[in-house]
């Protein structure tokens, strides 16, 4: 079993680390359909860099290693108990070197285990099968994207599409409204696994193990065939784009399954993956406990890879450095890059609850906030170093961030997905704007920070909550929600549910 920890441990550390070779073809011929010198093509030029920076140092493609999930098939007669113990100690060692972030949190107390062990962490599935060797594969799949997951009770009325029937076509017409909803706030361009059947339970099971298909394979069942080309083809029609930021691609892959069903019930059930899908497996020899091969990871040619940006692919950039000024504020954009040099400080949601109803620990008056979770390693002189820092998904703030902007006087708030209508009325009338960073870019934003000066509220809230005082260099994003009244994201969801409504008419009858 020590052979079979070890496998395990370096299962996490290449999942978490190395994109698969099907993943990054897919990113890189996505990348491909996209004008040089969009946002859209800033971002996967950002991605690209991220996947090499993440592999070369290896380190968390995203800093939010989500709830990493087992699917395991193995002999009859494997000691599952065993089995489970080795992963269980695999998972808190890669905590503990800062391949994995801390994520398992007591849902009751709020307290995070901080090793990602606890009641139902981590998850893990096994299924005996009559050969003779056992098949890890693992997901990590973060909370931004987990959070779009959505799931589907026919017969339904779906916003811009009418009736969605108990039949093919209303299947199709689920799927759409699940690309659509989730708009930039899952880290798109994203892959979607989908469940037809089965209970809630079943349905949802289903729709990830999709997941675990290659990107390029081709459905064996006709009709879902032809459904999965239809959803590939149309659903980047609908221009939310990379980000969320408009564009030529939305959907990078799509797997479709299907099993029986109760005549009372028909869910379609919907898992959403942002671009760092990070899915690999092994082949483990039952009788050493070490990995006889890897699957997912197949040589990638160069060319095969996604490209990173040219210096003459970004417009020039406006330089922020905290305090910053309302009139510095007043002057920015929408689609205006930004670099930010100096203090920040993140913050996600118990800091913003805790927030509400107490002072900041520190002066936030034409400060910044960041919405990240990092992923922090201290050294042996007691020193805090940032391991990994990309944005977490901003629309869980939307009930505090107008009244902390004008609480505390901050300037500008990071994070990714975009922010509602109260945010955009509060950044209007208070002089602060939103910046849209990279989803996903964990390692790109972490080379930026120069310094960890302090933290506060570790032991209360556990290192993702916490919040981490930093000093940045060179910390770039974009302008999508300004002091103005503009909201990118409001833009793209508005010609997003127009051409959503292109597809209402009926296609498989």
């Amino acid at each position: 079993m020590n052979a079979f920890k070890e496998s395990m441990l370096k299962l996490i550390i290449e999942t978490s680390t190395n994109l698969p070779s099907d993943v990054r073809r897919a990113i890189a011929q996505a990348q491909l359909k996209e004008e040089i010198g969009t946002r859209a093509s800033l971002a996967f030029s950002t991605i690209a860099t991220n996947i090499k920076m993440a592999e070369e140092g290896e380190a968390p493609i995203c800093q939010d290693t989500g709830m990493p999930t087992f699917f395991i098939h193995c002999p009859v007669g494997a000691n599952q108990i065993e089995m489970k113990k080795a992963i269980r100690e695999a998972v808190a060692e890669a905590t503990k070197l800062g391949k994995l972030r801390p994520n398992s949190v007591d849902s009751l107390t709020g307290k995070n285990s901080g090793d990602n062990l606890g009641e139902g962490t981590p998850v893990i599935h096994f299924e005996q099968w009559e050969k003779d060797y056992v098949d890890v594969r693992l997901i990590l799949k973060g909370g931004g994207c987990e959070n779009k997951n959505i799931q589907y009770s026919l017969p339904c009325e779906l916003e811009g599409l009418g009736k969605a029937g108990r039949d093919l076509d209303g299947i199709r017409k689920c799927i759409m409204h699940a690309v659509y909803q989730a708009q930039g706030q899952g880290c798109s361009a994203g892959f979607i696994g989908v469940g037809i059947g089965g209970d809630r339970t079943t349905g949802y099971e289903l729709a990830k193990e999709q997941l675990l298909r290659p990107v390029d394979d081709v459905n064996p069942n006709e009709d879902l065939r032809k459904l999965e080309e239809y959803i590939m083809e149309n659903a980047n029609r609908l221009a939310i784009g990379t980000m969320g930021f408009g564009g030529n691609v939305t959907l990078l892959g799509c797997k479709i399954g299907a099993m029986n069903r109760l005549p009372a019930s028909f869910f379609v059930s919907v898992a959403y993956n942002c671009w760092a899908f990070r899915r690999l497996g092994v082949i483990i020899d039952p009788e050493t406990g070490k990995i006889k091969e890897w699957l997912y990871k197949d040589e990638v040619s160069p060319e095969e890879n996604p490209v990173e940006a040219t210096s003459n692919e970004t417009a020039k950039p406006v330089v922020l450095q905290a305090p910053i000024t309302e009139e510095q504020i007043r002057s920015l954009k929408v689609g205006d890059v930004v670099i930010i040099n100096g203090s920040m400080h993140t913050g996600r949601d118990a800091l913003h609850k805790y927030l509400m109803d107490h002072d900041s620990p520190v002066d936030l008056n034409g400060q910044i906030i960041y919405h990240c979770g990092p992923v922090m390693l201290k050294d042996e002189n007691g020193k805090w170093h940032v391991k990994a820092a990309g944005p977490t998904t901003s629309i869980r703030e939307e009930p505090y961030q107008a009244d902390i902007i004008k609480k505390f006087g901050i300037r500008a708030v990071i994070g990714k997905g975009g922010m509602g209508k109260k945010t955009l009325e509060g950044l209007k009338e208070f002089g602060a704007v939103y910046l849209n960073a990279i989803g996903g870019a964990a390692q790109y934003y972490a080379k930026c920070v120069k310094d960890v000066e302090g933290v506060h509220f570790l032991e209360e809230f556990g290192i993702p909550e916490a919040m981490w005082h930093l000093q940045v260099e060179g910390f770039a994003a974009i302008v999508t929600m300004d002091s103005h009244g503009n909201s990118l994201h409001a833009d793209v969801e508005e010609i997003s549910k127009k051409r959503l409504t292109e597809f209402a008419e009926p296609v498989f009858v």
